[in-house]
C-alpha cells in the first residue's frame, strides 16, 4: 500500500492490530527493538501512547501534532496484549464510539479475557480500565476507528452494561443521556433477549425507568 511506502517502517508493523505495537512484539523485526522504537519516535513515525505501547502515526501527520482518540488507543493497547478478536470496547467507551457521548472522556473501558491492571496514558491525563468478561458472550459489532476496526458492544449490550454499572469509567453524569440516545437505536426484542440471556433483568428495568419506557 502507498501509505506503507511513505514511512520508514517495516511492512510487518502495519499489520499490528489497530497499528499498536510493543517492543517485545518486534524481536523478529529488530535485533534491539527498544533503540529502534526510540529512533522512530524521534522521527515522528511512532507515537508513545503509554509506557511500552506505541501507535503508528498516520503518514499525513508525521512531523505534526497528532493524538489518537482515547477509545481507539485503548482498543489498540488491549489488542496488543490479548489480540484484536479477544477484546471488546464496552460501557462508556462503546457509548462514545457509538456517538452517544459527545464530550471527550478521561477513562476508557475495555472488556478482556483476564484481569489486567489499569494503564495510564503518557500523552494525556487518561487511563485504560480493563474489565474481565467473556468477550465471546458479549453482543458486539466491528466498528471502524481512526486506527482500524475494533469490536465494540452493540447499542443493546451497551445500554445493559451502562445501566448495570453506571459508575464504571467515572462518567456517571453522562450515562442516563447516553442510554436515552442508544435506546432510540435499540431493537427492543433483542434488548429483552440479551437481558434474559445475561441475567441483566435488573439493569434493563433500570434503563427503562430512566428513559420512561
Amino acid at each position: 500500500m502507498a501509505e506503507h511506502r511513505s514511512t520508514p517502517l517495516p511492512g510487518e508493523l502495519w499489520q499490528a492490530p489497530l497499528r499498536t505495537v510493543r517492543p517485545q512484539d518486534l524481536t523478529d523485526i529488530y535485533a534491539q527493538p527498544r533503540p529502534e522504537i526510540t529512533r522512530l519516535v524521534d522521527r515522528g513515525v511512532l507515537h508513545r501512547v503509554a509506557h511500552g505501547y506505541y501507535i503508528i502515526v498516520p503518514p499525513d501527520y508525521v512531523g505534526r501534532t497528532w493524538l489518537p482518540g482515547l477509545e481507539a488507543a485503548a482498543a489498540g493497547i488491549a489488542s496488543s496484549i490479548y489480540g484484536a478478536d479477544r477484546i471488546v470496547v464496552m460501557g462508556i467507551s462503546a457509548a462514545r464510539l457509538l456517538g452517544a457521548i459527545p464530550r471527550a472522556l478521561a477513562t476508557a473501558v475495555v472488556a478482556v479475557p483476564s484481569q489486567h491492571r489499569p494503564i495510564a496514558l503518557t500523552d494525556r491525563s487518561a487511563h485504560v480500565r480493563f474489565v474481565r468478561r467473556d468477550s465471546d458472550a458479549l453482543d458486539a459489532e466491528r466498528i471502524e476507528t481512526a486506527l482500524g476496526p475494533a469490536l465494540v458492544t452493540t447499542p443493546e449490550q451497551t445500554v445493559l452494561d451502562l445501566a448495570r454499572r453506571p459508575e464504571l469509567g467515572n462518567a456517571e453524569a453522562e450515562v442516563r443521556s447516553a442510554i436515552e440516545t442508544l435506546c432510540r437505536r435499540c431493537d427492543s426484542a433483542r434488548l429483552a433477549q440479551l437481558a434474559t440471556d445475561q441475567r441483566l433483568g435488573t439493569a434493563l428495568r433500570r434503563a427503562q425507568s430512566w428513559v420512561g419506557a
